[in-house]
């Protein structure tokens, strides 16, 4: 059941709360501020009650929508994990204060994270949506000036190899059989644990990977072999267990809901370790390097290969991610992308992303020369785009070469170079280097809170007034 919104203090807490109440924090105090919008709760409280039919109203009680939303912008505004957010709620009385726990029992970090999960990618975009709107309301974000760029957020998984991938394969399959054996009778399904010799066959791999001589590598192919067929026989195992399930042909003595949970994680790993084998084989002893559908990760399977050209980081793994920012750093759209798609073609779907948010298009709009062509021009003027701002890549005529030299174009070319900046606060000052939360839902869930943290600092510093000037504050000191 849903938290309740309206809660009773302890008497004890009356008295209490109002010393605490003088720590301030100029920085929570204006974003409890913001997040103080019954439309905001409202669709916290609408995906906690998607959770189940009866969520709404049957079930021990959650965590309330208000301190959800808070927890979710301090453990993004901090760059903690949920263990983290855990320890430091509960032991400090201005983080308390924020999330409105106050004296009552902070939840356990399992807690938070199935909560977290229960807003999906949808209902992430849609407060999202509602952060801008509020910006718009307040005049932070006119959106008449628009800048797009984009960057690579890793998954959350260990650099991609054919024999850590088999490994981790054979210890999740022998685990899930390892569970399902203690639900049944004794000796019915037997296990055999191959995951230290799996972990030898590793190390021998990499041992033998360091040289590139015909003794090494022919060492490498007999180690890949032997990894391969354990592999393959905890695989075949696993199938037989499920099918053992699905037909009643196994005494289970225990609970069979956690038969069946463990069934459907066989169900779910044992296809992404047989493509993994299937893979290996054709790398190691047929020479293919380019297979389709390779898995980079079979706990984040869909993590993909990305090269931007970086000197210091050719390849990385992870989803590109599209950022689009309009004044005083509000990030007005995000967009998590399939594959590694050039930049030319999130031009024109983020200009017209930004007529849906704003109702008009940007008086002007630039990008870095990624997304240089004249299709892309000419759709930006179309659009309604007074001031389209894409540096050519290659020879410049004469005629464009005078345009990029007017004081306009510098000027929005020297604007555009903000986002560069931008991305890297995202990144890390509000945790979007990393994507930490499971799957492809998790992993846009992830993103979008890093969005929704920045746009929210933001505004808060859009509100604050300004700072003295030096020749103010000597004329305070002397008066």
């Amino acid at each position: 059941m849903i938290g309740r919104l309206h809660r009773q203090s302890s008497l004890f807490y009356v008295a209490f709360g109002r010393e605490a109440s003088l720590i301030k924090d100029d920085l929570l105090d204006p974003i409890d501020a913001l997040l103080d919008d019954e439309e905001l709760v409202e669709l916290v409280c609408e995906a906690l009650g998607r959770r189940r039919p009866l969520s709404r109203t049957r079930g021990r009680l959650g965590i309330a929508p208000d301190r959800l939303l808070r927890c979710c912008v301090l453990k993004h505004l901090k760059g903690w994990s949920f263990r983290e957010l855990e320890r430091e709620v509960r032991g400090s009385l201005v983080y308390r204060r924020f999330t409105r726990f106050d004296q009552d029992p902070i939840p356990n970090f399992s807690n938070f994270s199935r909560s977290f999960a229960a807003m999906g990618e949808d209902m992430t975009k849609q407060i999202h949506a509602r952060v801008v709107d509020k910006a718009r309301a307040d005049g932070i974000a006119r959106g008449r000036k628009l800048r797009t760029d984009s960057t690579v957020v890793e998954s959350n998984v260990h650099y991609p190899t054919d024999s850590t991938l088999l490994a981790d394969g054979v210890r999740v399959l022998t685990r899930a059989l390892h569970r399902v054996s203690e639900q049944c009778a004794e000796g019915v399904v037997k296990v055999v644990d191959h995951a230290r010799s799996a972990k030898h066959r590793v190390l021998e791999i990499r041992r033998a990977a360091k040289s590139f001589t015909e003794a090494s590598q022919q060492q490498m192919k007999d180690s890949y072999a032997k990894l391969v067929s354990l592999a393959r026989g905890v695989f075949r195992r696993a199938e037989q267990v499920c099918e053992q399930v699905r037909h009643a042909k196994l005494p289970v003595v225990g609970s069979v809901k956690r038969v069946a949970a463990q069934v459907h994680k066989l169900d779910h790993f044992g296809p992404l370790v047989k493509k993994v084998i299937d893979q290996t084989r054709a790398r190691v002893f047929g020479g293919d390097t380019h297979v389709e559908g390779k898995i980079l990760s079979i706990f984040e399977e869909h993590t993909q290969v990305i090269r931007k050209g970086k000197a210091h980081k050719p390849t990385e793994f992870g989803r590109v991610v599209r950022i689009d920012e309009v004044e005083r750093g509000i990030v007005s759209n995000y967009d998590v992308k399939d594959g590694n798609p050039g930049d030319q073609q999130e031009w024109e779907p983020a200009l017209a992303q930004h007529k849906n948010i704003f109702g008009r298009a940007p008086v002007m709009a630039t990008a870095d020369r990624g997304f240089s062509s004249a299709s892309n021009e000419h759709a930006a003027r179309d659009l309604g785009v007074k001031q389209v701002v894409l540096p050519t890549r290659g020879r410049r005529s004469n005629k464009r070469a005078t345009i990029e030299k007017q004081r306009w174009f510098r000027r929005a070319l020297r604007w555009r170079g903000g986002i560069e900046a931008r991305i890297g606060t995202l990144k890390h000052r509000f945790d979007m280097v990393r994507a930490r939360y499971k799957g492809d839902s998790g992993f846009k869930r992830h993103v979008g809170w890093s969005v929704i943290t920045n746009n929210l600092v933001c505004m808060v510093r859009a509100h604050a007034p300004p700072k003295a000037t030096k020749d103010a504050r000597h004329a305070r000191q002397a008066a």
